[in-house]
């Protein structure tokens, strides 16, 4: 997926050429296997970036609301407007509008589904209901991650990421000058020449490599199994939520990830306090959304009721703000805090985790974060089209075009090397590179498959 020609003219060694040879046998492995997945990734990566501004323009029926003098009416009044607009329901969470201007949302759940109730905060008006798995952003994001698909397809998605990064690195060793006089900065020829869409590619990957990189590293935390794996290093070690929090108060065997409607990264594996047993009645929800206003949490907020009669209140919010990110869990019967933490409070690794997250999401440093994010998807898509014209121009009819073996093999040791490296820090991707050499050692010895490969 790269061209030879300049390294070729240039003075190299025969073990320089057959480096770059190897590197660009499996650069366009990697690059056919995860080129439609990257282009998934990109575009519905760009448009989660402005999922607020989707929210506020093409869905401000339901979202948006005119402000009034007058005071928003109770939680629990708009609970049962929503339920009555969705009978048989019950509550999952209630979030509270964001501004003046916006509408509650009520995730509710009725005949086993989740359900969204966007409410006039002012009137009580139901503007909308949408089951959870339709609304537009909750989509965007299931594709994004292929949680469509069951947790294999996610799996290979986290293993895409893996190979996003060898593409990069990759790239970088082919695009790195070797005396050619294009093709590093500048582009050459024009869109119907094979050299324009090479330099396309080459130029757009170098000069993103590093956001692209940044993009697959930031969004695995999110993974199942690499994810899991990095959580499970931060409680160990103590880098992660502050478990100290909850020494104080009894805890259920259920986690935060499971009871809460929405729960940041690092608080998925939290355990869920439980309220003292008391003689006296719950709370209820309008004084669990007031102990959460008193504590001056972000607008926006999301509050969860109490599972059963030993459950919690627990109000959260996670605002671009990372400062302002904040759990507290409410005792149902007390109505107070029982934990209240905030981004102030997780771990060294949690921290630079959800810093990550918060870029790769456009979140931390506004409008300039999210173009910035854009420009990188832009990129993707940029360079994975190109990719594929130039692969398309220079393929022998009716053959795949696969770049040619190297002459000697004595430049496998180093690649394998470093493949059983990447392995070990990328495991579901190392498991693809394996099945990738396999397909490419069949390829090698079965004369029919050869030449189709070829």
């Amino acid at each position: 997926m790269t061209d030879l020609t300049a390294s070729a003219r240039a003075p190299s060694s025969t073990l320089a050429i057959d480096t770059y040879r190897a590197i660009w046998r499996w650069h366009f492995y990697a690059g056919l296997i995860a080129v439609p997945f990257m282009i998934l990734l990109a575009v519905t990566g760009s448009l989660y970036l402005f999922r607020d501004e989707i929210d506020g323009t093409l869905f401000a029926h339901r979202n948006v609301v005119a402000a009034q003098a007058s005071a928003p009416l109770p939680p629990s009044e708009l609970v049962s407007r929503a339920q009555a607009a969705v009978p048989g329901s019950t509550l999952s969470a209630y979030r509270e509008p964001a501004g003046p201007t916006g509408s509650a949302r009520i995730a509710l759940r009725a005949d086993g589904e989740a359900v969204y109730a966007f409410v006039n905060p002012y009137t009580g008006a139901v503007l909308d209901t949408v089951a959870k798995r339709q609304e537009f952003n909750e989509v965007v994001r299931k594709l994004h991650s292929l949680d469509y698909f069951g947790s294999y397809a996610n799996r290979l998605i986290e293993a895409i990421a893996g190979f996003a990064i060898i593409l990069v690195v990759s790239g970088l060793y082919l695009w790195w000058p070797r005396r050619q006089t294009g093709g590093v900065v500048t582009v050459r020829g024009t869109p119907s020449k094979r050299v324009f869409w090479r330099d396309t590619h080459a130029v757009t990957g170098a000069v993103a490599g590093l956001f692209i990189a940044f993009l697959a590293v930031s969004g695995l935390p999110w993974s199942s199994f690499w994810g899991g794996k990095l959580t499970e290093i931060a409680t160990a070690t103590g880098t992660g939520y502050p478990a100290a929090l909850w020494d104080a108060v009894p805890t259920s065997g259920e986690h935060a990830a499971h009871a809460m409607d929405t729960v940041g990264w690092t608080m998925e594996s939290s355990p869920m306090p439980m309220s003292h047993a008391a003689a006296a009645a719950p709370i209820g929800l309008d004084r669990a959304v007031a102990v959460a206003r008193s504590k001056g949490m972000a607008p926006g907020f999301e509050v969860t009721p109490p599972a059963d009669a030993a459950g919690v209140y627990t109000a959260a919010v996670f605002p671009a703000d990372l400062a302002k990110v904040r759990t507290i869990h409410i005792d149902q019967y007390a109505g107070e805090p029982l934990v209240d933490i905030g981004y102030a409070d997780y771990g060294a690794l949690a921290k630079l985790t959800e810093l990550g997250i918060n870029v790769h999401m456009g979140q931390e440093f506004g409008l300039a974060n999210q173009l910035l994010m854009l420009a990188t998807c832009l990129a993707i898509i940029l360079s994975s089209v190109a990719a594929l014209v130039m692969w398309l121009k220079r393929r022998p009819a009716g053959r795949l075009g696969v770049p040619p073996y190297p002459t000697s093999r004595r430049v496998y040791g180093a690649l394998w090397a470093m493949a059983i490296a990447f392995g070990i820090l990328f495991p579901l991707s190392g498991l693809l590179i394996v099945a990738m050499v396999a397909v490419d050692l069949l390829v090698r010895n079965v004369a029919p498959l050869r030449r189709a490969f070829s």
